[in-house]
């Protein structure tokens, strides 16, 4: 029956504001200010290295000047250098990073130093006896090299003829530079790890947030068709409890809708039955009583539209059996196809042979002096036999006056050693066939692929049906020089 509902609840749209999933989405909301407090830490950490290498780098510049200052004594007449080898060498003591040092006195008289550095920018604001620190560049064979430059004023002389002298040490960037990476990797390194820590545990936390949504899937659409039996969600968050209240109202909803189609469906089959038959009994009557020959057609075109109301309403309550909640409700068990189709074909021979056709069970080269090998399946007998029935009575109200109609019944060994084998039942007729581009409408319900014969155009739909609901296939394929095969394949118990 809830095959007959979907349609009306296809009908009514959901809407969504997106497609995307909320998995996703929850991540990305929750990893992307990670990321962004991430590259927002490493911004601030390399300033902070960038400060402190620079502190550091321009106390060592400072201690340096002083240092060369106090090799430059002032006298009488002058200034007296004392600057020995070792002095030189504890200034240049660094064996990775090239120190460069002057001393001069304003405006620019040169007196010590192993290169020309370039004077502050704001020279005229200098101050004795306190450092300045600039960037600048010097010259080097390699080219210019961006140094960091530690400049002092100091007095010298008599205090009326007093002299100033400028000291300066320079060192390039390098040793700076690699400070600053040093820290700002030792920095970084710990804080990536404690991103990724956070990281992972965010995943964690949304995928056990979301694990009730799974759960509450899982329950969905592992229920067979037939079930619609409330959502039991109790140690859920209370949003997904709301969400299993309103799933479960929509069964409910669902669960009456079917009880009243099939209380519906089984008095419609009482209603009908009994006019249909008594209609027909009644014209079968006149049609002994009647003389006229015009009232003999028209009692025998009454007798045939009964008939045929009859049989449509047949189909309908087999189609209604054949939907997967009534369909449960019959039972499964094991029996043996090749017992059931020959009982059918003898059953409907005398019915074929009032046709004017020749209906018989081939027995694919079997000798009589053996018993025959059953062909187990397990499934619904009663629906199996009628499906077999329709594709019998298919063939005999379309092959026509004349034509041939062989059963058969096999079972092919499985493809491979994993599945399962399969239960064959072939009907072949000799009757005009069918354009191969209907073999698959064939199988749409009411579709007749012509205007002959008695059907209603629900037999192979009705075939189908329960083939499919017992996980087989059914087919249509043309038969040479003319015919049509029906090939049904269920699998073996």
């Amino acid at each position: 029956m809830l095959n007959l509902l979907r349609p009306l609840l296809n009908r009514v749209p959901v809407v969504f504001p997106g497609s995307r999933s909320l998995r996703r989405h929850l991540l990305a909301w929750l990893l992307l200010p990670q990321l962004v407090l991430w590259l927002a830490a490493a911004a601030v950490t390399y300033n902070v290295a960038v400060r402190y290498a620079d502190r550091a780098n321009d106390h060592g510049l400072y201690l340096s000047s002083r240092a060369l200052a106090r090799q430059v004594k002032p006298i009488d007449s002058g200034l007296f250098v004392d600057f020995p080898r070792a002095a030189k060498d504890i200034i240049e003591a660094d064996p990775d990073d090239r120190v460069y040092y002057m001393v001069s006195s304003p405006p620019g008289e040169f007196i010590l130093g192993n290169h020309k550095l370039p004077p502050p920018h704001d020279a005229d604001t200098l101050r004795p006896d306190r450092p300045t620190f600039y960037d600048g560049q010097v010259e080097s064979p390699n080219g210019l090299v961006q140094v960091r430059v530690a400049a002092i004023l100091l007095d010298y002389g008599d205090p009326a003829q007093q002299r100033q002298m400028l000291v300066q040490v320079a060192k390039s960037r390098v040793s700076r530079e690699a400070l600053v990476r040093d820290i700002l990797i030792d920095t970084a390194l710990p804080l990536s790890l404690l991103v990724l820590a956070m990281s992972g545990l965010v995943w964690a936390g949304v995928r056990t947030g979301l694990a009730p949504l799974a759960r509450l899937r899982e329950a969905v659409s592992g229920r067979g068709p037939n079930d619609l039996a409330p959502i039991e969600l109790q140690s859920a968050p209370e949003e997904v409890r709301d969400l299993a209240a309103a799933v479960n109202t929509l069964l409910a909803a669902v669960h009456a809708s079917v009880v009243e189609q099939r209380r519906f469906i089984s008095d419609a089959a009482h209603q009908l039955r009994t006019p249909l038959a008594g209609l027909k009994s009644q014209s079968e009557l006149a049609l002994k009583e009647a003389i006229d020959p015009a009232l003999r057609a028209r009692l025998e075109m009454v007798r045939e539209s009964a008939t045929r109301s009859a049989h449509l309403v047949t189909q309908l309550l087999t189609l209604a059996r054949a939907e997967p909640e009534s369909l449960a409700t019959l039972g499964r068990s094991r029996f043996d196809l090749r017992r059931l189709v020959q009982d059918l074909t003898a059953e409907l021979v005398p019915r074929a042979l009032n046709d004017g056709i020749d209906l018989g069970l081939d027995d694919d080269g079997h000798h009589d002096d053996l018993p025959e090998p059953a062909v187990t399946i397990e499934g619904n007998a009663l629906l199996i036999r009628e499906a077999i029935v329709n594709v019998i009575d298919n063939a005999i109200r379309y092959a026509g006056r004349g034509s041939e109609i062989t059963v058969r019944v096999r079972e092919d060994p499985p493809a491979s050693s994993d599945q399962p084998r399969t239960a064959v039942v072939e009907v072949d007729d000799t009757g005009p066939g069918l354009p191969e581009h209907l073999h698959e409408q064939v199988f749409d319900r009411f579709f007749r692929g012509t205007n002959e014969g008695r059907g209603c155009g629900l037999g192979l739909a009705i075939v189908k049906e329960i083939v499919e609901r017992h996980r087989g296939r059914v087919s249509v394929a043309s038969r040479q020089p003319r015919g049509l095969r029906v090939e049904i394949r269920l699998p073996a118990a």
